[in-house]
């Protein structure tokens, strides 16, 4: 019995706290974020992309191509141009710098040098053979050294001259 006498007395008392007096703190919470909404601004205006044409009469350089002239494309005028018809030579498919000269031969009153290739491969070259990817052409050969004229276009497409040698490894 005791316990149903105080089972009735917890639920008197809450009865008691359920009444008018919590009233205005009641409808203070309830309406306390009626005017309180969100703001979100709207997203700025896109403004829609507008891609830049390199052209040749603006004299900008496209920063997306490469710098190194295309040799096949160039135009066909300048003092210095080398002859871009000729055939080209199988030492003409290497860089300048794997190349070695790695002896001398000398025969019928000629002076020869030996080049070895990144590949191994020996060759035999004299004066006038061409050499090298820059349009080289060989100018003397001695029994230490291979003297090599190249021929190099800068950006703007102008041709220039360029000594080279390639010396005796021993």
């Amino acid at each position: 019995m005791k316990t149903a006498y105080s089972i009735l007395l917890v639920s008197l008392t809450l009865t008691a706290c359920g009444g008018e007096e919590f009233q205005d703190l009641r409808d203070f919470v309830k309406n306390a974020g009626a005017d309180m909404r969100g703001k979100v601004e709207p997203p700025p205006d896109i403004k829609p992309y507008e891609p830049f044409t390199y052209e040749n009469d603006t004299g900008l350089m496209d920063p997306f191509k490469p710098r190194k002239p295309d040799v096949r494309n160039a135009s066909r005028s300048g003092l210095n141009q080398p002859n871009l018809d000729r055939p080209k030579e199988e030492l003409e498919d290497f860089p300048l710098e794997s190349l070695k000269m790695v002896g001398y031969l000398f025969q019928r009153n000629v002076g020869h040098a030996v080049v070895r290739s990144s590949e191994g491969k020996i060759y035999r070259v004299k004066a006038g053979n061409y050499i090298g990817q820059n349009f080289g052409q060989i100018t003397s050969v001695s029994e230490t050294e291979v003297k090599i004229k190249e021929m190099v276009q800068d950006s703007a497409g102008d041709w220039s001259e360029r000594e080279s040698t390639l010396q005796l490894i021993e």
